[in-house]
């Protein structure tokens, strides 16, 4: 799906949210001036189509323009410090995706604490990540990788794009829980990760693939779903847990976040209308062509989602040698 229409689509979307009632607080009318959208990475992926569509459409809803601003580096902390150090009064938020949870196990001296200098606003949406091999792989099958992944020499390689990404997680969470040796290869990217996988210069990668065309044209195999569930995009897909590697789950999620301190009422109300522009079916459709799911919540939800994901992911980290000092 190209950008463009991504952007559109998403828009149309979210048009119900100019039909939303202002936001007023005790101060005066919420905006009053410019809001900034930082977004923790550049421009093109999945992070940076989502932020930069809300931002488009909070501009219509609130009548006050909301500017994208791009500041990737050191899987978003750049772009949480930020976030950190604005004031909580609304005008800076960020789309964040699952390294903001994941960066205070990984990252022994942050520039910010990672649990209480940010307000969770609501989940966005997940993505089920597929395990994926170059065709030059012989496994045809997940069991089938998972035993040729035990015997091979030298390692398997898998791709991800950073240190502690979403799909660098998932790669390592499949290696502690299957009992794996396999040699992580990092990008700066998931593009040009995927772009290596297809290149035969990786083996694998478990990601969520740029197209599905990549998939039936034969570029990348795919064996399985990192999902609890099977994905109804891909049904024909069984999930890892069922395919050999029990209780395994991993999938990529985004959420709007701000700084600490914005008063409860606030938080509140641009939680509920991001929830209002999220379950309309326009948005899901969207979402839906990228393989993923809406799933905007409650502040309080998100917040607990957060503690549950650093939790899940908090030996892997350790294990794994993927902290930083």
């Amino acid at each position: 799906m190209r950008r463009g229409d991504f952007l559109k689509g998403l828009g149309a979307a979210l048009v119900p949210m100019a039909l939303a009632p202002a936001i007023v607080r005790a101060q005066g009318q919420f905006p009053d001036k410019q809001i900034r959208m930082v977004i923790p990475f550049a421009a093109g992926g999945t992070t940076d189509l989502l932020a930069r569509a809300l931002a488009q459409h909070m501009s219509q809803a609130w009548g006050q323009t909301v500017v994208s601003d791009n500041r990737a580096g050191a899987n978003g902390v750049v772009a949480g410090e930020i976030v950190a150090k604005a004031p909580g009064d609304g005008y800076t938020l960020s789309v964040v995706a699952m390294g903001h949870a994941i960066n205070p196990l990984i990252y022994k001296k942050l520039p910010y604490d990672g649990v209480n200098d940010f307000t969770p606003i609501s989940l966005i949406a997940t993505f089920p990540q597929l395990v994926l091999v170059n065709p030059a792989v012989k496994a045809q099958t997940l069991p089938e990788l998972l035993q040729l992944a035990k015997t091979a020499s030298p390692p398997l390689t898998y791709a991800s794009g950073g240190n502690g990404s979403s799909q660098h997680l998932a790669g390592a969470l499949l290696a502690h829980m299957a009992g794996l040796n396999l040699t992580h290869v990092a990008y700066k990217g998931g593009n040009p990760a995927q772009l290596d996988l297809m290149a035969g210069n990786v083996q694998m990668m478990i990601t969520q693939p740029n197209s599905k065309d990549l998939i039936t044209t034969g570029k990348m195999r795919a064996l399985a779903v990192s999902s609890a569930k099977r994905s109804q995009y891909y049904p024909e897909l069984p999930t890892v847990a069922e395919a050999g590697v029990p209780g395994y789950e991993s999938v990529a999620w985004y959420g709007l976040l701000g700084p600490k301190g914005m008063p409860p009422d606030l938080v509140k109300k641009i939680a509920d209308e991001t929830v209002r522009a999220c379950a309309t079916e326009g948005a899901k459709s969207v979402v839906a062509s990228q393989g993923g799911d809406m799933v905007a919540g409650s502040p309080a939800a998100f917040a607990d989602f957060i503690v549950a994901e650093r939790a899940r992911y908090a030996t892997i980290v350790r294990e794994s040698g993927m902290a930083v000092e």
